[in-house]
């Protein structure tokens, strides 16, 4: 039993830090903010949820200690994360911040010019 928890910890603890260091590349490599919001927000919190699962696994299996607190960590990380990621790629393109030239399409445009144009209406009502 012994042997398979530590396999187990290792393994999901590896994995967090390869998730991690794929972030760290996606950072520094991508072209511009959209896609650097999405490696930060989607592969970080993998890695970090990853590694926080091999800290649990580890008091859990190992120390025989269960902790709440990690699985509320993991819970409100795996929550908030992508959303955060969501709203800043959101905030930047409200923001006028514009896409590398690569980008194939745009079909956030349409919906925030129906956006503004119904917010007029209301301003004229």
């Amino acid at each position: 039993m012994i042997v398979i928890a530590n396999i187990l910890i290792v393994t999901t603890i590896i994995v967090g830090i390869i998730f991690t260091i794929v972030t760290m590349i996606g950072i520094l490599r991508l072209p511009d903010v959209y896609t650097r919001a999405h490696a930060a927000s989607k592969s970080a919190t993998l890695g970090v949820l990853s590694i926080l699962l091999g800290v649990f696994l580890h008091f859990w299996l190992k120390e025989g200690h269960f902790s709440i607190q990690l699985l509320l960590g993991i819970l409100f990380l795996f929550i908030t994360s992508p959303v955060g990621g969501h709203l800043m790629g959101r905030a930047a393109y409200l923001s006028g911040v514009k896409p590398t030239d690569e980008t194939v399409d745009n079909d956030l445009r349409e919906a925030v010019e129906e956006a503004k144009k119904e917010n007029l209406r209301r301003l004229k009502d």
